[in-house]
């Protein structure tokens, strides 16, 4: 049998650090190994000793293209620990900044780092040489989806508006009101963009997922909602640890997470729209539609369509809550520091966020976890790798090796995100 290698030393195009390493024996697929080397940094042990208030702004350093995610889910697990009830006003004002950090962060991931593959270009400096009007678009929109950041939190990058229990300050209602006209143009842009992105060449590729998000009856969830799946789970954010289990393999400075009885699993934006589709807005699922997406996706190399169906009901979704919007009077709720535990789950662009903490009496963090949507996603990056692999023996080895970038590159991993593990002991 020959011996085939298949290796990507430093993955392009994807936040942080990998690598990829593919051993093929004829046409058995041997090894397949989706390598995150980036080193690890040691938030949860960061976190022992420290005030319940200081959780948000030390996890949202976890990760600059999305720190609301870490903000909102450090946030709304305190609030458990300590048996604070935020105001639907504030609750509203949570989900505005997050609808920001969907918009930014899909559009940069769509149209820049995932866009090439398809274009069969290197980078999106080459798209903006061939298709400049492409790019001047999905600048807008990422700019657009930092403005909305930056009127809620301060700024775009790490937030300093944001606080356990809401806000420090309530954004004035004509400072939000002045994004408005943008917004409505960015719904347009964000349908155009999808059916452009539509017409691109899609490698036949099925995956038999399960797919596991928030869900929720009323709305599509990204700061709300109880956990659920495409095979019947449905638990509260409180009793995730009891489902999924993290492990260390050698080959990655990151846990790995696995269903409690091994098995994989697949969070992010093909989760979040299998899971709730019935809950996107009316335009949101006709930009679905016209993009040839069923209530389902189980092609990973199309969840650039669905990113970017996400980044148009964002829009549509900020555009109501401003509309809507009365700001809270007062702008957070507060009570004493007292012992207790609590845990909660935001959708991060790519996926489900989850955070645990334990405080002690005078509301110090003695224990804390964080599981991040990429550590999650790593077993399924991997299965998905080998089944593209299989599936595509038959190209020539450079177009095969750029079909394992590509495989990767479709869950839009954020290996900065992963790399940090739940202990830290020193011995002296």
């Amino acid at each position: 049998m020959t011996e085939r290698i298949i290796q990507v030393d430093a993955l392009a195009r994807v936040e942080g650090e990998g690598a990829l390493y593919v051993k093929l024996n004829g046409r058995e697929v041997e090894r397949c190994e989706f390598r995150i080397f980036e080193p690890p940094r040691f938030f949860e042990a960061l976190l022992v000793g420290r005030a319940y208030a200081e959780a948000p702004d030390i996890t949202s350093r976890i990760c600059g293209i999305c720190p609301i995610a870490y903000i909102a889910s450090a946030c709304q697990a305190m609030e458990a620990a300590l048996g604070l009830c935020v105001s639907p006003e504030i609750h509203a004002l949570r989900r505005l900044i997050y609808c920001g950090e969907w918009i930014q962060s899909h559009v940069l991931h769509a149209a820049m780092l995932h866009a090439p593959d398809f274009l069969g270009l290197d980078s999106a400096l080459d798209i903006a040489k061939e298709h400049p009007d492409l790019v001047r678009r999905a600048l807008r929109l990422k700019k657009l989806g930092n403005s909305l950041m930056e009127a809620v939190g301060g700024r775009a990058v790490h937030p300093v508006n944001t606080r356990v229990g809401g806000f420090y300050r309530a954004p004035e209602p004509a400072a939000l009101a002045a994004l408005l006209p943008e917004l409505d143009w960015g719904i347009r842009a964000a349908r155009d963009l999808a059916l452009t992105f539509a017409a691109f060449d899609f490698p036949q590729d099925t995956g038999d997922y399960h797919f596991v998000s928030l869900i929720h009856p009323e709305v599509y969830p990204i700061c709300e909602g109880r956990i659920g799946s495409s095979r019947g789970l449905d638990i509260a954010a409180a009793a995730f640890g009891d489902h999924v289990v993290e492990h260390h393999v050698r080959r990655s400075n990151a846990l790995q997470g696995r269903m409690a009885d091994g098995s994989v699993y697949m969070v992010g934006p093909l989760a979040r729209y299998a899971n709730n589709f019935a809950r996107l807005s009316p335009g949101a699922q006709a930009t679905a539609r016209d993009c040839g997406l069923g209530a389902v996706e189980t092609n990973p190399f199309r969840s650039i369509l669905v990113r970017m169906v996400e980044v148009q009901y964002a829009l549509e979704e900020a555009a109501r809550i401003i509309r809507a919007y009365v700001p809270p009077t007062p702008a957070f709720v507060a009570g004493p520091a007292r012992e207790g535990r609590g845990q909660a789950a935001t959708e991060a662009p790519r996926g489900l966020c989850w955070h645990d903490y334990t405080l002690d009496a005078e509301g110090r963090i003695t224990r804390a976890r964080i599981v991040p949507p990429t550590s999650q996603n790593q077993p399924q990056m991997e299965a998905d790798l080998a089944r593209v692999v299989r599936a595509s023996l038959d190209l020539p080895q450079d177009a095969l090796r750029l079909r394992c970038e590509q495989a990767i590159r479709n869950s839009d991993p954020c290996i900065s995100c992963a790399t940090h593990f739940l202990t830290l002991t020193v011995e002296r």
